[in-house]
């Protein structure tokens, strides 16, 4: 047994955020990775929230500070503030709904817009549960994600399935690249900005907008 952590022990902090259409699951993945919740009754996020979990990557404790927003148009103003310092990104469809899958491409130029290109973003097809009523075929999702350099996989928030798999996948690759920029910095000290990789922002631009209720309609 590893010894008690406190919450604020950790070696990495990584942003990581939710995007995709509004009702294709971003928050019941939040909540099922965080606090292994799930709701039916889920409403629509109003805004911006986030919550944390710590996992064990190697031999490192990283903390993930996980980003859920709204997914519709009328919240886009927080789109700077939000990606933000943001290292990784789950990217996530209905696989029930074929135009959430066609709106991927837009949330994905969006994000590269204005994120690092170093971001890992791994393309989430949520609800496979539902295989009866699926619209999305894996392999059209699979395709897209090697043509766009990101990963893949299908999950489901209700059944549990993959939801752990796909947030370790993604702090395991950003853990990956952080030590290869940490290694080729050390060779090369002008190469790397100080901390650059690992910003997530300063502590007031999280509580800025997780107390403001800056986006109200």
């Amino acid at each position: 047994m590893g010894a008690y952590r406190a919450d604020d022990d950790y070696d990495y902090l990584f942003k990581v955020v939710l995007i995709g259409d509004s009702g294709v699951g971003k928050s019941n993945l939040l909540s099922r990775f965080t606090r292994n919740e799930f709701s039916l009754e889920s409403k629509s996020t109003i805004g911006v929230e986030f919550a944390t979990r710590s996992i064990r990557v190697d031999d490192k404790v990283v903390k993930a500070q996980i980003w859920d927003t709204a997914g519709q148009e009328r919240y886009r103003a927080i789109t700077s503030a939000y990606y933000r310092g943001a290292v990784g990104a789950l990217l996530v469809y209905d696989v029930t709904r074929h135009v959430t899958f066609e709106n991927v491409e837009r949330w994905l130029r969006e994000l590269r817009d204005h994120t690092d290109s170093n971001i890992v973003i791994m393309l989430v097809g949520n609800k496979a549960d539902l295989r009866h009523l699926r619209a999305v075929q894996t392999e059209d999702a699979k395709a897209f994600a090697e043509r766009e350099n990101a990963f893949f996989m299908e999950t489901s928030a209700l059944e549990s399935m993959n939801v752990e798999n796909s947030f370790t996948e993604v702090l395991t690759q950003i853990h990956q690249v952080v030590s290869r920029k940490a290694l080729e910095a050390s060779d090369d000290p002008a190469a790397l900005p100080k901390g650059q990789t690992i910003n997530v922002g300063s502590k007031d631009d999280v509580s800025a907008v997780k107390t403001g209720g800056c986006c109200s309609s």
